[in-house]
């Protein structure tokens, strides 16, 4: 087992804080990691039948077996005992006392912004990052992790993509969405998953979604919020502070994992990555993944957003921390042309005086690194290790 970026981070905690609450989707890791890190921890599941009754029924019986901490697997399926927990890590606030886990965040959010406030750090961790990837076996090509994605168990057990993205999807619809929303109709949730896959890497219009698959703007709401609740999604923001500019209000969405996008897409080998019409928008999500998972890795919150004005200038992601800005520009092609830093000038300009010492990146699909335009330029390859601000 390989150790991933998050574990320091997640062993910082439970030196501070009682409880430590580890988020994320679905198979990207969370038990393996936690049991991991915490050998000697009493060890419960609450997907288990008489583990969750247990817990439900008699919660202070249940947290009694824990004289010496404990993981406590998928908390969300008995947010009740979230209220105990703060009970009794306040009668005996030791660090690291308890380690939750969680694959809902709506109802592990509402819950622990209600019980554990102020008593839990709160660790996000996303499937394998390409730096992890490239632990386990050295990275072949591009289209290859655009391909297979990033999830832990098709590397772990050399899983073909195709087949293990079919039973993830699978899983993920019998049990987390019957869970979070009554869906009548899966086969139309389906169509509307792959429509959203289509679209990662771009503009969400609520009503363009909703007559495509034929339902309200109000259900594609709903089902929006529920994918970014799994983990599924991510919505980025439009940057628009201090700009005197008219600029878009849309998100734009993001798959958390380009192979899920591209098996949504119907991509079902490597070889029809090269050819795809949106293998662009596939490269856009992912280095966008790589980033937030950067982000979340350190224990930092989402400071990511992107800029689109009104006339059509845009650049696909805007960094914002502390004082300063740092424009991100992100092509898939293997040769840079000038088009690459129409964007990233034209933003420079308009936000000067926001910008830090390193003021520009663009990251491409080829293979060289380089400053070109006062612009650092970094191949995909770089993204295994690279450094933010």
């Amino acid at each position: 087992m390989i150790i991933r970026d998050i574990a320091a981070k997640i062993k910082s905690f439970a030196d501070q804080y009682p409880v430590i609450t580890v988020t994320g989707p679905r198979q990207s890791g969370k038990t393996t990691l936690c049991k991991s890190l915490f050998p000697e921890y009493f060890y419960s599941n609450l997907e288990s039948i008489e583990e969750r009754e247990f817990a439900t029924h008699d919660p202070k019986g249940y947290l009694a077996r824990f004289t010496r901490g404990a993981v406590i697997d998928e908390i969300q399926h008995v947010p009740d005992l979230l209220s105990y927990i703060q009970v009794d890590v306040d009668e005996q606030p030791h660090p690291g006392r308890y380690i939750l886990t969680g694959s809902q965040n709506f109802a592990l959010g509402n819950s622990i912004s209600q019980s554990l406030a102020g008593r839990t750090a709160i660790a996000r961790l996303l499937p394998f990052t390409m730096g992890e990837i490239n632990r386990i076996k050295p990275l072949q090509s591009l289209d290859q992790i655009l391909y297979t994605g990033s999830y832990p168990r098709i590397y772990d057990q050399n899983l073909n993509p195709t087949e293990a993205l079919s039973f993830y999807l699978n899983t993920y619809l019998e049990r987390d969405l019957r869970t979070l929303i009554n869906i009548k109709n899966l086969s139309r949730f389906t169509t509307f998953l792959k429509l959203c896959a289509g679209r990662s890497g771009q503009l969400l219009n609520f009503s363009s979604l909703g007559n495509d698959c034929g339902v309200s703007h109000n259900t594609v709401a709903s089902w929006i919020s529920m994918l970014e609740a799994s983990y599924i999604i991510k919505l980025l923001q439009p940057y628009y502070k201090n700009l005197r500019k008219r600029v878009v209000k849309s998100a734009k969405l993001y798959f958390l994992d380009v192979g899920l996008a591209a098996f949504l897409l119907g991509i079902q080998n490597v070889e029809q990555i090269s050819t795809h019409p949106l293998r662009g928008q596939l490269f856009e999500t992912l280095v966008v993944t790589e980033l937030l998972k950067n982000r979340f890795n350190l224990g930092q919150t989402d400071n990511l957003f992107f800029f689109r004005d009104n006339k059509g200038n845009e650049v696909d992601v805007i960094m914002e921390y502390g004082a300063h800005l740092l424009p991100i520009e992100i092509k898939s092609g293997a040769t840079i042309t000038s088009n690459f830093f129409k964007g990233l000038n034209y933003f420079r300009k308009l936000a000067d005086d926001q910008l830090g010492h390193e003021n520009a990146r663009l990251i491409y699909g080829g293979q060289e690194k380089r400053r070109q335009e006062n612009i650092d330029i970094y191949d995909w390859k770089s993204l295994v290790d690279i450094e933010l601000p």
